[in-house]
């Protein structure tokens, strides 16, 4: 906000310096390209701030899944939030559209998996979880299972689950 509003006073101060100009005074040629230079960093400047906060809100949807925290949507902006769920669209679409008739889900496994099984403990009360062979596994605290890696992974990165390493 503060360099918008220091764009906004320099673009300002130039346009009455351009007027001035055009009647005559040639010695202020230099000081407006000097502000149009500084007009120019700025916008740079938020350009390149701008792209970085948008590839940490793509890195979200890989590291939490489709729906952020709270805490974390709190401080996005509304353009931000809407750009998010943009992608998730996007990035849902094309997993359906690669791997068969269910889709390949991508973000399942950030790091490639040493074995199908892991230990995790629940850090939460969590309630019921499903495993694909119809299974139900009542996910209290500090309790600990030893269940498939894919079907975990998300409720890892959530901060349900904890991967007991042995």
């Amino acid at each position: 906000r503060q360099a918008l509003e220091e764009m906004r006073a320099l673009y300002e101060r130039n346009q009455a310096d351009v007027s001035e100009a055009k009647a005559g005074r040639t010695d202020l040629i230099f000081l407006i390209r000097f502000r149009h230079c500084c007009l120019l960093r700025n916008q740079r400047c938020i350009v390149a701030y701008l792209y970085d906060r948008l590839l940490r809100i793509r890195a979200l949807r890989w590291e939490y899944g489709s729906i952020l925290p709270n805490a974390i949507q709190f401080h996005m902006s509304a353009e931000e939030v809407e750009w998010f769920n943009r992608y998730k669209k996007s990035l849902a679409t094309y997993m359906r559209s690669v791997g068969g008739e269910e889709g390949l889900d991508l973000t399942q496994d950030i790091k490639p998996p040493k074995s199908l099984y892991i230990e995790v403990r629940c850090l939460k009360d969590y309630g019921e979880f499903e495993i694909e062979d119809g299974t139900t596994v009542l996910l209290k605290k500090n309790s600990q299972h030893f269940l498939p890696r894919w079907k975990c992974e998300q409720l890892i990165r959530q901060g349900v689950l904890e991967h007991i390493l042995s």
